[in-house]
């Protein structure tokens, strides 16, 4: 595997991310991130590069709309050994990323709480995160994908080694993202189930 030399990093838990960063930092990686991700690893002393900065299109639709783009999902999904891609990506301006650290909205705690309604629910689905996800696992053969601090140091470690990590570590991680996937679409649909259309007022006909 090529160095690791770009890494996104956009997170709901926040737990450890200051020293992961950091030390990615320290090691020769670029950080780019987005909203109060980037806001947190700026308050630590961390050189982050905003994502709408990276794809020159700003983040709208009150946060909706992230990182769903082509220099996004260009910079994951091409394949490095793939000269076409690598043709590709050159004559689209993309650029690899090749460490990608993202959770996903806490749709289960929102929905635990006896006065969540459909729209706290509805606002809670993450799309950009699982979007991320699934283009970083499948791409496992060329991008780390990390959804675990608890993983944190096991990338570091061998990041200090090699300057990337193992194809071994990057399926593991690859799996760990689908399983979590898989859950977070399971919680959505089991929840929505539940909601009884004809007593709610939250979506209205036109």
């Amino acid at each position: 595997m090529n160095k690791i030399k770009r890494a996104l990093i956009s997170l709901t838990d926040k737990s450890g991310i200051e020293e992961f960063a950091a030390e990615l930092v320290d090691l020769g990686v670029e950080i780019l991130s987005t909203g109060g991700t980037a806001a947190r690893l700026r308050e630590a002393g961390i050189q982050v590069i905003d994502v709408s900065d990276f794809t020159g299109f700003p983040e709208m639709l009150d946060g909706r709309v992230k990182t769903l783009h082509p220099k996004v999902h260009g910079g994951i999904l091409h394949q490095r050994s793939n000269p076409e891609h690598i043709d590709q990506c050159q004559d689209h301006g993309l650029e690899p990323i090749d460490l990608v650290a993202v959770n996903l909205y806490a749709f289960e705690k929102t929905t635990a709480t006896s006065d969540c309604t459909l729209e706290d629910a509805v606002e809670n689905i993450d799309i950009g995160g699982p979007t991320l996800l699934r283009a970083s696992a499948k791409n496992f053969q060329d991008v780390t994908v990390v959804v675990d601090p608890a993983d944190y140091e096991t990338i570091l470690e061998e990041i200090r080694k090699t300057g990337a990590t193992t194809l071994k570590t990057r399926f593991k991680l690859a799996r760990k993202v689908f399983a979590l996937t898989s859950h977070y679409d399971t919680a959505i649909s089991s929840w929505l189930e539940k909601v009884d259309m004809d007593g709610n007022d939250y979506f209205k006909e036109v």
